[in-house]
């Protein structure tokens, strides 16, 4: 029996009960995928692929369906990812460079996932630990009173108010103070950069400490609130309704399983590493709530490392080249543009 030929059948059957949601039969096979063989041989392929696992008889006298076994052998024999036509990808890149901020970044890429994929969506925000200082800006707001605005590389910004009592700042004093913070922390990972403020503080005059001292204070702050960011956005949950008759008991265990947030990081699963795609089938996953669903992901982020991931959680029945493929495209799109900003 050709190796090459059963792995046909397997992928034939896949892409068949993907389209019709129904068992496939061997006359339809033949009929539809030119397999170059009889009806016959088909029937020895399938009964070679349900002995080994990858696919299985729902009913008597119905056709075949893939296993969890059967889908991971389809996905990881895939030799090319359905290209996106040139729609899709002007889509993506016209819908996301319109963003204005991190969450905006976020939000945007929930909603264009979710609507490409026809699945549910779910992006991480990108962890703060891991991103550096772009840039510390400061805005007088009033003669004691002063805005601190800190950019960092994965696109958000911290504003802080900070009251001076009794200092009063000048444009100079002012200069003095943005050219100093920036010289010890931009550039610098958030953890090194709150280390270096702290060592800027035993560096400066003490008649600048009244000044410095409650800048250098929110500025680590606002470093240390969100040293650990577990948020997630999540779009398209209304698309799980579609496939009611893939889950063996009610969607709603499944719904109530993805209002944890750690939850839904745990899907995501260990893709925030270098940009990597990643697809978890049924029981793969680490939750038995989700054993009827799959999970396709990426890491995403500014520069070689990827400090947060996003992806699509759908039934195992999915188009696994097509959602891949967007996957991969949005994780790019999303990091190129916190790149950028």
């Amino acid at each position: 029996m050709s190796q090459d030929r059963k792995l046909a059948v397997l992928r034939a059957i896949v892409e068949d009960y993907v389209a019709t949601e129904e068992p496939v039969g061997s006359k339809a096979l033949v009929e539809r995928h030119g397999l170059g063989v009889s009806p016959a041989t088909v029937r020895n392929d399938m009964a070679a692929l349900e002995e080994e696992g990858f696919i299985h008889q729902p009913h008597t006298s119905a056709g075949r369906v893939p296993t969890d076994k059967g889908y991971r052998l389809f996905v990881d024999r895939l030799a090319t990812l359905k290209p996106m036509s040139a729609a899709e990808k002007r889509a993506i890149s016209t819908f996301l460079d319109g963003a204005v901020d991190l969450d905006d970044v976020v939000q945007r890429s929930v909603r264009t996932l979710s609507q490409l994929t026809q699945q549910v969506a779910v992006v991480q925000y990108p962890t703060l630990s891991s991103s550096t200082v772009r840039h510390v800006e400061f805005v007088a707001l009033a003669p004691s009173r002063l805005l601190v605005v800190l950019i960092l590389s994965n696109g958000r910004v911290e504003q802080r108010a900070v009251e001076l009592g009794t200092e009063t700042l000048d444009d100079s004093r002012l200069a003095d103070l943005r050219t100093g913070v920036n010289r010890v922390a931009a550039g610098q990972r958030i953890a090194d950069a709150s280390t270096a403020l702290g060592g800027l503080l035993e560096e400066i005059p003490l008649d600048s400490a009244p000044l410095f001292g409650p800048v250098v204070e929110t500025l680590v702050e606002a470093m240390s609130d969100h040293s650990r960011d577990d948020r997630v956005a999540v779009s398209g949950t209304a698309h799980l309704a579609r496939y009611g008759d893939t889950f063996e008991t009610s969607v709603r265990p499944l719904l109530e399983a993805m209002e944890e947030h750690v939850t839904l990081l745990k899907l995501l699963g260990e893709a925030s590493t270098h940009g990597a795609l990643t697809v978890r089938i049924g029981t793969e996953g680490p939750f038995s709530q989700f054993a009827a669903t799959s999970v396709v992901s990426s890491g995403y982020g500014p520069g070689r490392d990827s400090p947060a991931s996003l992806g699509v959680l759908g039934p195992t029945r999915m188009d696994y080249p097509s959602t891949m493929a967007t996957v991969r495209a949005v994780a790019r799109y999303v990091s190129r543009i916190l790149d950028e900003s």
